[in-house]
């Protein structure tokens, strides 16, 4: 590496952010920018280490040490193309993943790991500063038509590839922009919007095209793919939300998380929001779910000034260091504060929700709820638990968000007219290696198949899915598999 004793001299430190008084009064993206001096700082503290397991922790395989390298010596050209060789969308994965490649760190196993996914923003965003990011158009078009439904990150880096293999690919999206959760789900303070429309604008001028407010199964008529298209990959995400059927859910005042957020995404957007406004302003706001999702409602709660924001979790607290059941170098589930937490919130741990309780006009006023006992194996899983006698209250609530995860993908429409057959989950069933479906033309990926996942996971699946899809039109291997460490056209 650049600097074998960078690791020794350095410790970790990521960028700066605007402070939370000023943050919480707008939409805007708060991660600040390092120096020069510190990028160069923070990549010099990746090793030589003989087995980097960054690649393994990686789902898309990122080639890590040679890109920390370039980084190192300033040779953005370099790091730039290593990068863009596994990863179609760098500007999304530094900014939203959870980074499961610095949790495979092997400097992680005693000290602090590499900050990748910052040195991973870093890097395309100087390449779009220096324009290192062009259109890769085709040399040659194979005369294939692929439809790709679906424009979450799967859906697009699976039109970005089956492009790059020269198949001309239309992306059928349901709603008035491109981005899936992306656009309508992850809020801007986060993901600024101006980031999925820079590289929308990039796939299109390499061919790409998008047909929005296109819901295939509603207002699109399926057997017209069928007929049109050569092949079909379905992209469409895990998208019906897990419910909390508890008495009072119909009570105004209790939404899933997806709602809220949305509608939001669309504000900022100078969009109309088509049902009926859902503010947390001056309301005591309660997140009923722990994970991402629950976190985003925290932040955008805070931006509406909400009265107080409490989030709920029926698990235990996770530990905040790893324990037995999460050695290195897995993905481990301990504690985690967001910025949104930082922010304010109330947080907490092993609480079950009874009961939505209204007033007079059926508006939400509170929620009755209990303090759960776990049960804790050796390894130190919760394996189940009980109510604890004498802790059941009320507590005041207007305003419930159901962040719960999501159970599968929507069946009414597309799925179900197309009689496609479902796993004991009610994903869309297709191989791992194969990604296809019980019709052969189809194949489908992200979570639409293996369920609620991360960002960089659907990416990962949706470039695998392209080099099934381009196998089964052309019998050929113009795109090689993720974890090559080349994932590219072959010359």
């Amino acid at each position: 590496m650049g600097k074998p004793t960078g690791f020794i001299e350095f410790t970790r430190e990521l960028p700066g952010r605007r402070p939370v008084s000023e943050r919480i009064n707008d939409y805007k993206e708060f991660v600040e920018r390092l120096s020069d001096q510190k990028l160069n700082q923070q990549s010099a503290r990746c090793m030589n280490c003989g087995v980097p397991f960054c690649h393994n922790g990686c789902p898309l395989g990122n080639v890590i040490p040679e890109f920390n390298d370039a980084v190192y010596n300033k040779s953005w050209e370099e790091a730039y193309d290593i990068l863009r060789s596994t990863n179609n969308f760098p500007e999304f994965t530094g900014r939203i993943c959870p980074a499961p490649c610095e949790s495979a760190c092997v400097l992680g196993i005693n000290q602090p790991a590499i900050t990748i996914e910052e040195i991973e923003k870093h890097i395309i965003e100087i390449a779009f500063d220096k324009g290192f990011v062009k259109p890769r158009k085709p040399n040659l078009r194979t005369g294939k038509k692929i439809a790709v439904v679906g424009s979450g990150p799967s859906g697009l880096a699976a039109a970005a590839q089956l492009n790059y293999a020269g198949h001309q690919v239309t992306v059928f999206e349901r709603d008035d922009a491109p981005g899936g959760l992306l656009r309508y789900g992850i809020p801007d303070f986060k993901l600024e919007k101006w980031v999925i429309d820079r590289r929308v604008s990039v796939m299109e001028e390499e061919g790409v095209v998008f047909k929005c407010n296109a819901n295939v199964g509603v207002n699109i008529s399926i057997n017209d793919l069928l007929r049109e298209y050569h092949s079909i990959v379905l992209a469409g995400g895990s998208t019906v939300p897990r419910n909390l059927p508890i008495p009072g859910r119909e009570l105004k005042g209790v939404y899933f998380a997806m709602e809220f957020l949305k509608q939001q995404n669309k504000r900022v957007a100078n969009k109309q929001v088509e049902s009926e406004d859902i503010f947390a302003t001056g309301k005591n706001v309660v997140v009923i779910g722990g994970g991402d999702t629950g976190s985003d409602c925290v932040g955008t709660s805070n931006r509406h000034k909400a009265a107080s924001v409490t989030q709920f979790e029926l698990l235990p607290k996770p530990p905040e260091s790893r324990n037995a059941s999460m050695p290195w170098p897995t993905y481990p589930m301990t504690l985690k504060t967001t910025s949104s937490h930082e922010e304010g919130a109330d947080r907490y741990w092993s609480i079950a929700t009874k009961a939505f309780i209204g007033d007079e006009s059926g508006n939400l006023k509170a929620l009755r709820i209990v303090d759960l006992e776990w049960t804790i194996a050796e390894d130190g899983r919760p394996t189940k638990f009980v109510e604890k006698e004498g802790s059941e209250r009320e507590i005041p609530c207007e305003l419930a968000l159901l962040a719960m995860g999501f159970v599968h993908p929507q069946h009414e429409g597309l799925i179900n007219q197309l009689g496609i057959e479902l796993d004991e989950r009610g994903n869309v069933k297709a191989s791992e290696k194969e990604f296809q479906t019980n019709i052969n033309k189809i194949f489908t990926a992200g979570d639409m198949r293996r369920g609620q996942s991360l960002v960089v996971w659907a990416i990962s699946e949706g470039r695998e899915c392209a080099r099934k899809v381009d196998e089964y039109l052309t019998g050929g291997h113009s795109l090689l598999e993720t974890k090559d460490h080349s994932y590219s056209i072959n010359v």
